[in-house]
């Protein structure tokens, strides 16, 4: 057994084990006894979260072997302290005793536990496995170098190319066959993914099963207060509401995906690598004159930057704190003199708290284009919220989103701000002539955001997901479901039926999420609900204005609305945020009726495509 981490978490166990729980309290002990068992587990907890997060950052900012040793022993530590079987015991007594406490305790309680169910001190090896098995996978895909051509014999590639440069390709190549090559390189990082997902798979069931949870997916849907059957029908409700939009949707993206390639239409699903995006999760690029990198030509990647900041001081916030610009790794890295970057960093934009406080980070490879200006201004929303609930009236194992989709939902809502025209007219990226219909922008939010992303979120990821834990999918069958469920959900066919049989492949392994986020990518899409839920109260409650051509920038009471619902973080159930902040319940309602006028347009131009092909 490796006991380095239990040793080392030691003393501070010793502090929570010196807490008593009597069978039967006291009018008021009980509340007495949580309130002094939360002041110390809260003081431990954001200790070692702040020692854990640093270690991730620094491995994810600098891939190297020492580094991912240093991020598996500070992720051991805070496993070990988080799922002490001295903590589920003491954390159990209290909640027996829920009646007595106070609304914040048990919430707080609630929170330890779940934490505890992916971390069980009861079998120490297991965690420690799971642990280490997760920093390799992460090491595995920051270390990742992408691959056009044949690789040397040493397997290293004569023209290596970024996470980058593939989603320059497939936004840019026309050739097919050379589309294929870029496709079939951005999957080529699964094939070293799919052993340490197959252990994953193992290993994250294992400690749910451990805590009394059916799978890992399960523990992870717990977090929402809700069962698996219960979120998958939320899910599967979702795609049905926005199925007739869909097919709209992808009848007339697929036409002009066929002109675009000079191809007849295939009568079947369309073939993976048409599309813009290695999942197909969204369609970029298919508006003509809807392209707006253009007009970010010559910008300094820090002014888009500090443009993203400039919205949230308009509104109200704070100005970011001088440790964020600092501390923040905002930039692609720089180049050696072989025209190589000189360390390796993850790709993927992501936001860090890293003490739960004011030190606040974020990971990008900001570049002046349209991406990259709209990302920005959600990594913020993220840095936002944590600035907004790292308050002494938030303990800090509550210091996180309402639900984990809120924490999403804010920044693709503002992310969607950023996008609205009056906007990008006043920060000066579009000319004030500049007249854009309507129509057109709903277009491309629906290919590039929304619509098209739906079905991938709710669909494609949320039910392979559900049945890699949930079903104990077997790795011989992660092809061939991962494939039926993409055309399935979305109408996407893998290009060359031979990928379904390869036992080295795993396709579904590409995705960051499946690894280093597991089982909650429906996150992605409860957030995409919501987002058009505060949108649209923002829109017509606040601006009375028209939720397509709406400005928040400068207003201060769209500032103080954010900030009554970012300030709470999760110290009350998230359906009763929701319901404050907009006046009813999670639906699709605002999103379908957002979208109303895009599908009778659609529907029209569908119409009068089918009879010109039938001439």
């Amino acid at each position: 057994m490796n006991s380095a981490p239990r040793l080392l978490c030691l003393p501070l166990l010793l502090s929570l084990g010196a807490l008593s729980f009597p069978a039967a309290a006291a009018d008021g002990a009980a509340k007495a006894e949580a309130e002094q068992f939360l002041r110390v587990y809260n003081s431990i907890y954001q200790r070692l979260y702040t020692v854990d997060a640093e270690a991730a950052w620094v491995g994810a900012t600098d891939v190297s072997p020492a580094h991912e040793a240093a991020r598996t022993g500070a992720d051991q530590v805070y496993a070990a302290f988080v799922g002490a079987p001295e903590v589920i015991n003491e954390t159990k007594a209290l909640l027996a005793q829920k009646d007595e406490l106070e609304p914040i305790q048990v919430l707080q309680l609630q929170k330890i536990l779940l934490a505890a169910g992916a971390n069980p001190g009861t079998i120490p090896d297991v965690v420690n496995a799971r642990v280490a098995a997760e920093s390799h996978q992460s090491a595995v895909m920051d270390g990742f170098v992408f691959c056009y051509t044949q690789r040397a014999a040493d397997g290293t590639c004569p023209e290596p190319k970024t996470a980058n440069d593939i989603v320059d390709a497939l936004q840019s190549e026309t050739d097919l066959s050379k589309r294929l090559l870029v496709w079939n390189a951005s999957k080529e990082i699964g094939v070293p993914l799919k052993p340490g997902l197959v252990e994953l798979q193992r290993l994250r069931n294992q400690v749910a099963r451990e805590m009394g949870y059916t799978s890992f997916f399960a523990l992870q849907v717990a977090d929402y207060g809700m069962t698996v059957p219960e979120m998958m029908a939320l899910l599967d409700g979702m795609t049905a509401d926005m199925a007739p939009l869909y097919k709209q949707l992808s009848t007339w993206a697929n036409r002009q995906l066929a002109h675009k390639y000079g191809q007849p239409l295939p009568a079947g699903p369309m073939p993976a690598h048409w599309y813009p995006n290695r999942w197909a999760q969204e369609w970029d690029g298919l508006v003509v004159g809807a392209d707006l990198d253009p007009y970010f030509k010559g910008k300094d990647p820090k002014w888009i930057v500090q443009t993203a900041e400039a919205f949230y001081t308009s509104m109200g916030f704070a100005p970011l704190p001088p440790s964020f610009w600092a501390k923040s790794d905002l930039y692609p890295a720089p180049l050696g003199a072989d025209g190589q970057p000189t360390r390796l960093k993850n790709a993927h934009a992501s936001a860090w708290h890293i003490d739960l406080n004011d030190d606040m980070r974020s990971l990008m490879s900001v570049q002046a284009d349209s991406e990259w200006f709209f990302t920005a201004h959600h990594e913020l929303g993220h840095i936002y919220y944590y600035d907004s609930y790292a308050r002494k009236e938030v303990p800090p194992v509550l210091r996180e989103g309402a639900n984990r989709a809120f924490h999403e939902g804010i920044g693709e809502l503002i992310s969607m701000a950023a996008g609205q025209i009056p906007y990008l007219s006043q920060v000066g990226i579009l000319p004030k002539s500049l007249k854009i219909n309507p129509t057109q922008a709903m277009l491309v939010d629906a290919l590039e955001k929304t619509v098209a992303f739906i079905p991938w979120s709710a669909g494609t990821m949320s039910h392979f997901e559900y049945e890699l834990y949930e079903k104990d999918l077997p790795a011989d069958q992660w092809q061939a479901r991962w494939w039926a469920m993409a055309q399935q959900y979305q109408g996407v066919a893998v290009p060359d039926a031979a990928r379904l049989t390869d036992p080295t492949l795993c396709d579904a392994c590409t995705k960051t999420h499946i690894n280093d986020d597991p089982a909650g990518y429906y996150d992605y899409a409860l957030a995409t609900v919501i987002k058009y839920q505060l949108h649209e109260h923002i829109a017509l409650k606040i601006l009375h204005q028209d939720p397509h051509t709406c400005n928040y920038y400068g207003n201060k009471e769209v500032g103080a609305f954010l900030k009554s619902v970012l300030e709470k973080g999760a110290t009350e159930d998230w359906r009763k945020v929701l319901r404050d902040a907009t006046g009813e319940d999670l639906s699709t309602r605002a999103m379908v009726a957002y979208f109303a006028p895009l599908q009778v347009w659609l529907e029209k131009e569908n119409a009068k495509a089918a009879k010109a092909e039938a001439k």
